[in-house]
This record gives structure tokens, C-alpha cells and sequence, in this order.
């Protein structure tokens, strides 16, 4: 961890500077009728998940180039992840990927506690073999034609949600990667019964007040077609399976120019928007840093996300889902959990009275402009402050780099091989 004196050190030399920023924005704000400590009560309580496997280099399907310092099982990767919390103030829990981050309960949940963290939804893993496993998942797990296989990757995710019930984990998020790379390859209505048979299994090993999240993507591993390919897929299969399965929303599931946004608000009106997985993408699943590419798009999805606050039933779960190949993962999951706050923050500026008023007018420049003024506003000031009321560092990415982590960590943890491709 970072230590807390030098965290304290690099925050008074930026507090005045802060102190001003906040004040001016404050008086601002007013003008506008507008209480800045009341957003940024709502920035403090905001948190979004940490992958556990965020942590590590990501690459492509061509190569991977491992970076220094590397995490080499889940006991480091809840290090990094608990730094990360202690600098923004603003990842309280982290999401474990199973078989990947597997061990025993106790273990991580005391790794956990010394580091601060707990632990969000659980991630089942039946895209990919492991060592000694009966049946391969090559050509599909839970829509598999063979029966042994689908029931071999049943089995794998009620043991997730065993694993997680012991670390006081509430929900599962499912994404398979089944599909099909030919025409005629398989039948896809007999695919698809075998995924919802599949699915109908796993829904009734969860604990009654477990969630199940379902997740669409468009292409990859699959390319001709994918078994969850859409949100409307996704919003049958949780309607069929359940009041306990929702949909999961990854940001760079789509054909790009999706209006995502809108998707957002179809599923909550429907009362099935489970969640998201955020990250950004220029031409497809790119797993981008979040807000690196079209940060107005993120400010559009919270757009919604604020507009259905005190909804019954609305408690979408955040997490980041990225792939850092040419930057410091720790470093980028920082920036990308500040750049979530900073479109939630810009949210809750957007006078709600009034853009309704312009909507209902038909007044479609007013109407836009209100949520402009919401986009366009610097909210850094509000960010930083709650960061330092809760303990955490004004300049995160600052304070990191000035604490030597990164070499501290390399110096103890072996450089891990760059062999092969892969996202993770």
C-alpha cells in the first residue's frame, strides 16, 4: 500500500489550489441553483468494481508485451486493486474471475480486509479450457451440442456462486462466448434452447437474494454468429429466467453508433438493467480506458442512470471491464474510475425540471443545451475533494507515481513471459 504520509504530503501542496478551484465552482453552481456539497455527497457514495484481472497487461489476439511488476496470482492483484481504493476513494470492491482468482474463502476475504476492499458480482469462466477439464468448450459450454459438456459448465457456475456466497458476493454475471464461425454450423434455435436449458439450471442454484447477470456481445470469439448477440437476446433470456436476472451492459458490445444510451433506457423502463461493465472502444469490443474515446457517450448513459435514481428495484452494478496493453493498469484504472464519477457527477447537474419542460415543449435546442451545460462544466474540483475528504489523493495518478509502486512490486514479483496472444 501507499504510505499515507506521502499521500498527505503531495495533497497539501495541492490543497490551496483545490480550496480556490471548489470555492469558484461553488459560486457557480449556486447561480444556477445548485448545492456543490450536495453532489459531491452523491460522488462520495459512488463506486465502481475493480476487475480482478485489470490489473494485469492485457494484448491482442497477436501478442501480449508483459508489463513490470505484473500480479502474479489474486493475493497481489487485491494489492493493486487496494491501492487503487486508497488513492481515489472511489473502487471499494473488487469482481474475482473463476478459475482464474481461485483460493480459499477465508484467505480472500483476510487479503481483502487488510487492503479494504470487498467483493462485488462473480465471473464464471467457460470460454476458455483448463488444465485437467473433462469436456473442452471449443466449440461452445452451456449451448454446447453435448449434453456433458453444457452440464460440465453448469456445474462450474454453481460453483462460482458457492465461492461467492462464502465472500458475501450477490450476484453472477454469466458471458459465454458461443457462437458459431460457419454458416449452417449449428441450428440456432436448437443453440439457443440449449443455452436457455442451460441457463434455467443455473438461475435455480442462486440464493434468494442473489442476482443473475446476463451479457450480450455482438462478435468475438464467434464471428459469424453469437448466442447472446444483442440486448434484445439479453432481455428475453431475463425475462424468461426471472424477477432475480437482469441484463448486463458492456460499453463496447456494439456495433459502433449503437445509441447505447437508449438501450439503458429501454431496460429500465423494463426493470431488467442489472448493470454495466464500462471501458470505451473506436471500432468494436476494443476495451478502451473508459471516457478515453467518447466521454459525451458515458455522460449520456449516467444521463439516464441519474434521471431513474429512486426508481423501485433500481440498483444497477457498476465495474470496469478495460485492456491495458500500452499503459500502467493501474494507473488507467484510476483514471477510468474518476472519468465514471466525473459523468455521473456531470449527471447530476442536468436541470431535470427544465429539460423536461423543453422535451415536452418540443424545444429540441433548449432541450439539448441543458444537458450540454451538465457535459461541459468542470467537475474536477468536486472529484478531487471528496477523493481528500475520504482519505484519498487529490492528483491520484500524481501521488502513485511519485510513491515508486510500480518498481517496489517489480523488484519482488518475476517478470511474467510475453508468449502467446489474448485480452488477459
Amino acid at each position: 500500500m501507499i504510505d499515507k504520509t506521502l499521500i498527505e504530503k503531495d495533497n497539501a501542496a495541492r490543497l490551496p489550489a483545490l480550496k480556490a478551484d471548489y470555492a469558484a465552482l461553488g459560486e457557480h453552481l449556486a447561480r444556477r441553483g445548485i448545492d456543490i456539497a450536495a453532489v459531491k455527497a452523491k460522488v462520495a457514495a459512488y463506486g465502481v468494481a475493480i476487475p480482478s484481472w485489470g490489473v494485469g497487461t492485457g494484448g491482442t489476439r497477436f501478442a501480449r508485451f508483459p508489463g513490470e511488476g505484473e500480479p502474479r496470482h489474486i493475493f497481489d492483484k487485491l494489492e493493486d486493486c487496494g491501492v487503487i481504493q486508497q488513492l481515489t476513494r472511489a473502487t471499494p470492491t473488487v469482481s474475482l474471475h473463476i478459475p482464474w482468482d481461485k483460493a480459499p474463502a477465508a484467505d480472500l476475504k483476510a487479503k481483502a480486509e487488510e487492503v479494504g476492499l470487498g467483493f462485488d458480482a462473480m465471473n464464471s469462466n467457460t470460454f476458455q479450457d483448463q488444465p485437467q477439464q473433462r469436456e473442452s468448450y471449443r466449440y461452445g459450454s452451456v449451448s454446447h451440442a453435448a449434453a456433458t459438456t453444457r452440464q460440465q459448465a453448469v456445474e462450474h457456475n454453481l460453483e462460482c456462486i458457492g465461492i461467492g456466497r462464502d465472500l458475501g458476493s450477490k450476484a453472477l454475471t454469466v458471458w459465454v462466448g458461443d457462437g458459431t464461425n460457419f454458416p449452417g454450423q449449428q441450428d440456432f434455435t436448437r443453440q439457443f434452447d440449449r443455452y436457455m436449458e442451460a441457463l434455467h439450471a443455473i438461475y435455480a442454484g442462486l440464493p434468494a437474494d442473489w442476482r443473475l447477470f446476463t451479457e450480450h456481445k455482438m462478435y468475438e470469439p464467434a464471428f459469424y454468429s453469437t448466442v447472446v448477440q444483442d440486448w434484445g437476446t439479453n432481455y428475453m433470456i431475463a425475462s424468461e429466467l426471472g424477477e432475480k436476472a437482469f441484463c448486463l451492459v458492456d460499453l463496447g458490445h456494439h456495433a459502433p453508433n449503437t445509441n447505447i444510451e437508449m438501450i439503458v433506457a429501454r431496460l429500465i423502463s423494463r426493470g431488467k438493467l442489472g448493470g454495466f461493465h464500462f471501458n470505451d472502444s473506436k471500432y468494436g469490443d476494443d476495451d478502451l480506458d473508459t471516457g478515453s474515446v467518447d466521454p459525451y457517450r458515458l455522460f449520456l448513459v449516467f444521463n439516464e442512470l441519474v434521471e431513474a435514481e429512486g426508481k423501485p428495484g433500481f440498483n444497477p452494478a457498476h465495474m470496469l471491464d478495460q485492456s491495458h496493453n500500452v499503459t500502467d493498469p493501474i494507473e488507467s484504472l484510476m483514471v477510468s474510475a474518476m472519468e465514471v464519477q466525473r459523468a455521473y457527477a456531470q449527471a447530476c447537474l442536468v436541470n431535470r425540471p427544465a429539460l423536461r419542460a423543453a422535451q415536452d415543449g418540443n424545444d429540441a435546442l433548449m432541450a439539448t443545451t441543458e444537458l450540454k451545460y451538465g457535459f461541459r462544466t468542470d467537475v474536477e474540483p468536486i472529484l478531487a475533494m471528496a477523493r481528500l475528504e475520504a482519505g484519498g489523493a487529490i492528483d491520484p495518478v500524481a501521488a502513485f507515481r511519485a510513491a515508486g509502486y510500480r518498481a517496489k512490486v517489480a523488484a519482488i514479483r518475476p517478470r511474467v513471459s510475453g508468449a502467446g496472444g489474448g485480452i488477459v
